[in-house]
């Protein structure tokens, strides 16, 4: 707890057995509950969460990041919730960036700008995330540099209800939290793509637009 915040950590995970442990061990003492949601994995990804104290949800088959978001949500207790991955991209130890400006009142969510410290970034990804973020900035009229970061905290009451099963869902939660009347802000964090594990395929791109789009 940070003043009279509970924080909650939601990851979802698929198949990251041999990273999860060390996500896990970095979380911060004062988050208050940890969850990871287990979106299908056929290894032991939930055995290693539950070992090391985690809340564990198990989706019985493969449904993709939003709706593991969503399942997350549906049993989190925290005012501030954060989201970030399991593939050890992202370092756990950050958390406390991304939470305080919300903690201080000066934001309501709180996105971590990706500063790549280790491995490189692939193509297809830059020019994706360049096309999004631009886009986004456009629709929103809000000057955002990485609308696509999975690493992010938000105050509870600007999450929103969560209809994207995929990747498009980090496009559809900023667009419905800026109309909620969110603050947003961004703060760098430390990004390793030499661990990176996700699923991203070319139809990505056209769920983020049909998310642009509906939201």
């Amino acid at each position: 707890m940070l003043g009279h915040n509970k924080i909650s950590v939601i990851i979802p995970a698929y198949n990251e057995e041999r990273r999860i442990g060390n996500v896990l061990k970095g979380i911060p003492d004062f988050v208050d509950e940890v969850i990871v949601v287990d979106d299908g994995s056929s290894d032991g990804t939930s055995k290693v969460a539950m070992e090391l104290g985690a809340t564990v949800i198990r989706l019985n088959k493969n449904s993709g990041k939003g709706a593991a978001m969503r399942e997350g949500l549906k049993i989190s207790t925290g005012d501030i919730i954060v989201f970030m991955d399991a593939d050890g991209q992202h370092n756990p130890k950050e958390i406390y960036r991304l939470v305080k400006p919300i903690v201080e009142g000066r934001a309501d969510l709180v996105i971590g700008r990706r500063i790549i410290t280790r491995g490189k970034r692939p193509m297809s990804r830059k020019i994706s995330n360049f096309i999004t973020t631009r886009l986004i900035t456009l629709k929103t009229r809000k000057k955002i540099l990485d609308t696509q970061s999975g690493f992010r905290a938000i105050r509870r009451e600007f999450v929103p209800v969560i209809e994207s099963d995929r990747y498009e869902v980090e496009t559809e939660v900023l667009i419905k939290a800026i109309k909620k009347g969110a603050r947003i802000l961004e703060v760098p964090i430390s990004t390793r793509y030499d661990v990176e594990t996700g699923h991203f395929k070319m139809i990505d791109i056209f769920r983020f637009l049909f998310a642009l789009i509906k939201y």
